[in-house]
């Protein structure tokens, strides 16, 4: 290929000379623009020649580059040409639909029927009835706090779920805070620690990670007192502890490099510019019982706001653990946020996002039932994690054992994200996770906060609406016997495995 690309340059060289003598030179100067077209091409191609990083280049000079130009533009092409309107993944295009209509306020019906396959494993339905109800318009809230608890918050049933600054650009961060406020719903903050981008006057939820980002010493390890401190702001409602997440469980957050500025590296108490690798497991407590005290330990140091931890489970043993750790202890944690293996992250490996933990439907069903066993769950809040954006998966969430939502890339595509795929790369083209000042400054706060506004109302109102076609007034009397398999005609209590979640706990 490589003596076909030079001979080819040659000839069309000697051809553009000969057309130039042909009708003299002054006469035919686009001859000159051509040889230096044919002049850079035969540079490029003898450096490909060359190189001893590509195969494809040194096999194929010059021509191998449209490999690598279509390569880098296959999401596209995939995304806008190829994909049908229910393929998409992780999210289909009917669902984003879903959601950029919602967040704008327009004209959120669908024509013409279904696209899915409802005679399909997959599919399920709710049991709705033939006596509806009307849902009162005032908003659906839950009371999160125990016993111990000395400031209880009322949260909506759907909020923002964990993303840090330095995932998310300012102008993000800043918008969702402003939308949270404004539709008194939490904002989690993500392991990244707080920034002013977060004090927008918004509700928080600090997630306190493995990395202790904000409340950490010089040796990485849980500063008390700069926890204290922050725990104090009035804006900081609730404090979760993160122990995994969903798309990688056991593998600790990862920032990039190319997104840690000095200004998210002082924030987190880290170097710019390096790449932060999170520990995968935290310093401050080793056992389940460690867990607890700590648990203990930022309840007092926050004044008694709710203490939770979010978790994606694996090892159902070790739930059960600390179950029974928080009755030998007479110390229950006041929410905790459950996390599945379809969660989504800016950065992970593929092998811990494909094939690590267990999905969130199952995973709810077994840690529900886990708490009524030792007869916890009263006191102990359920936050489903994990690809929670229409009503419907909100209300499924509910009926499988959760008391509320959290949704990440749902509150992303009210902001404008398109699912470019290239959160890891500081190059997302709607300035929603990228620090290039450039790229971020195309999303405009006001406008976006709006939207996060908007798309949490909306989907709200969508909730009530199918909660009322179920026959109930409030998200509490979902139970997993008002969802059904379309295919089969059967309660969805029967798809999963009852007698082994019941053997376990």
């Amino acid at each position: 290929m490589r003596k076909l690309f030079f001979f080819s340059i040659l000839v069309l060289f000697s051809l553009t000379l000969f057309l130039m003598w042909f009708y003299s030179f002054r006469e035919f100067s686009f001859g000159y623009f051509v040889l230096l077209i044919l002049g850079f091409l035969t540079v490029l191609g003898i450096y490909d020649s060359f190189q001893t990083k590509h195969a494809i280049l040194r096999n194929f000079p010059v021509v191998g580059h449209f490999r690598y130009i279509l390569e880098s533009i296959s999401p596209e092409i995939q995304q806008y040409f190829i994909e049908s309107n229910t393929d998409g993944r992780p999210f289909s295009r009917n669902i984003r639909a879903l959601a950029y209509r919602r967040a704008k306020s327009v004209n959120d019906t669908h024509p013409f029927g279904t696209q899915r396959d409802i005679d399909g494993e997959d599919y399920v339905a709710l049991r709705h009835s033939i006596y509806a109800v009307h849902v009162k318009d005032e908003d659906l809230r839950i009371e999160i706090g125990g016993a111990e608890c000395k400031q209880p918050y009322s949260a909506s049933i759907f909020n923002i779920s964990a993303m840090s600054f330095g995932s998310l650009s300012s102008n993000a961060v800043r918008a969702l805070n402003l939308g949270a406020k404004k539709g008194r719903f939490f904002h989690n903050t993500g392991e990244g620690g707080i920034s002013e981008y977060h004090m927008q006057g918004g509700d928080l939820c600090w997630q306190i990670g493995t990395g202790y980002f904000g409340c950490r010493d010089e040796h990485g390890n849980f500063d008390a007192e700069k926890f204290k401190e922050k725990a104090a702001r009035p804006e900081v409602k609730m404090i979760e502890i993160k122990i995994s997440q969903g798309a990688k469980p056991g593998h600790g957050g990862v920032l990039p490099g190319v997104k840690n500025t000095p200004e998210i590296a002082h924030i987190r108490g880290v170097k710019a510019g390096t790449t932060v690798l999170s520990p995968p497991a935290h310093s401050a407590f080793s056992d389940a019982e460690g867990l607890i005290d700590f648990v203990r330990e930022l309840r007092e140091l926050s004044g008694g706001k709710p203490i939770g931890f979010k978790l994606c489970i694996g090892r159902t043993e070790e739930f059960i653990e600390i179950c029974k750790e928080m009755v030998a202890k007479g110390c229950k944690p006041d929410f905790i946020t459950i996390d599945g293996a379809e969660g989504g992250t800016g950065a992970a490996p593929l092998e811990f996002s494909d094939s690590v933990g267990l999905p969130l439907e199952p995973a709810l069903i077994f840690a529900r039932a886990a708490l009524e066993k030792f007869h916890l769950k009263d006191d102990i809040k359920l936050i489903a994690s994990g690809k929670a954006l229409s009503a419907f998966s909100i209300l499924k969430n509910i009926a499988l054992g959760a008391d509320a939502c959290n949704s990440a890339r749902g509150f992303m595509f009210s902001l404008g994200c398109i699912q470019a795929l290239r959160c890891n790369t500081n190059d997302c083209p709607t300035g929603v996770a990228t620090q290039k000042h450039g790229l971020a400054k195309g999303l405009v706060v006001t406008d976006k906060s709006e939207r996060v506004y908007n798309f949490h109302k909306n989907t709200i109102n969508a909730v009530k609406e199918l909660l009322g076609a179920s026959g109930h007034h409030h998200t509490s009397e979902l139970t997993i016997h008002d969802l059904v398999k379309g295919d089969e005609m059967i309660k969805l209590a029967n798809r999963y495995f009852p007698d082994t979640v019941n053997t376990q706990v």
